[in-house]
């Protein structure tokens, strides 16, 4: 079993009047079915309203499942003798690190969660330590968050869940609110907790550069899973991708073109470096 799974998950939004009567029903997913590896990164992508957030919120056990079910590391959410053991495997970092990030200091907020777990005072300052570190916010350690940038910022909220020493992270649009170097900091954070951690990472994200890093992408639309694949499966499918409203890579936009314009390129190119490659192999 992964760390997350899903099986047949489907949830649906209730509206209801001022007197409580129900004006109507939203179903925000519809029979999802993941299973998601240890070790893995997975991107989820999708349009506004297409079930990403709604997705996410799943894993971490904020919502349960209308129908069908999701396990977070063995474990049901829906369960709720499991409920502390699910939100300490599966951390989530919000769009917004304002709404996170409580401590008047920056290693203080870091330690909050760690302190909740009731972990020995010792081992606590240990975590914040090395947490801070991961994300490269060690020298901040003394700051106020409120004198930081928004890419500092979500990297401290990011080292707040690390220092839970969860197994899984989703960042539910971490980068939204950022501008490119903060979206980059973050990014580039999540990527070594991955690499050199082995934490397991789930990005909800509609900026499709940074997917371009996941071992696997998933792309929602309409509350259900329609595309799954591998960052160069996903993204040879520009066509597909439009008419789900997605962009691609501007990158791989621009090998598409020069493709259709009659220029021999391989698909699925995903960065600068494997443009230049193939202009360089076509050119021999």
């Amino acid at each position: 079993m992964g760390i997350i799974e899903a099986s047949k998950l489907a949830f649906e939004y209730i509206r209801r009047d001022d007197e409580g009567n129900v004006e109507g029903i939203t179903r925000a997913i519809d029979g999802v079915d993941l299973d998601v590896k240890q070790g893995d990164f997975v991107a989820i992508l999708g349009h506004n309203g297409s079930g990403k957030s709604t997705l996410a919120k799943h894993m971490n056990a904020i919502l349960y499942p209308t129908e069908g079910s999701v396990w977070v590391d063995g474990k049901d959410t829906q369960d709720e003798k499991y409920l502390w053991d699910i939100r300490q495997n599966a951390g989530m970092v919000f769009q917004n690190p304002d709404n996170q990030i409580i401590g008047q200091v920056v290693e203080e907020d870091v330690g909050f969660g760690p302190e909740n777990m009731g972990i020995p005072t010792k081992e606590i300052w240990e975590r914040v330590e090395e947490s801070l570190k991961a994300v490269g916010m060690y020298e901040y350690r003394k700051h106020s968050p409120n004198k930081l940038s928004g890419g500092q910022k979500q990297r401290v909220s990011i080292a707040g869940v690390i220092a839970m020493h969860p197994k899984c992270i989703i960042l539910d649009e971490p980068t939204a609110m950022l501008d490119p170097n903060g979206r980059k900091e973050v990014i580039r954070a999540a990527r070594a907790l991955n690499q050199v951690e082995g934490v397991t990472i789930i990005l909800i994200t509609h900026y499709m550069e940074e997917a371009i890093y996941a071992d696997q992408i998933i792309v929602m639309d309409q509350g259900r899973i329609e595309m799954q694949g591998t960052p160069k499966e996903i993204f040879s499918r520009v066509e597909e991708l439009k008419e789900l409203r997605l962009d691609v890579p501007q990158v791989t936009l621009l090998a598409y073109e020069l493709k259709k314009s009659g220029l021999p390129l391989q698909d699925g190119i995903i960065t600068t470096q494997e443009l230049v490659e193939e202009l360089k192999r076509i050119q021999k």
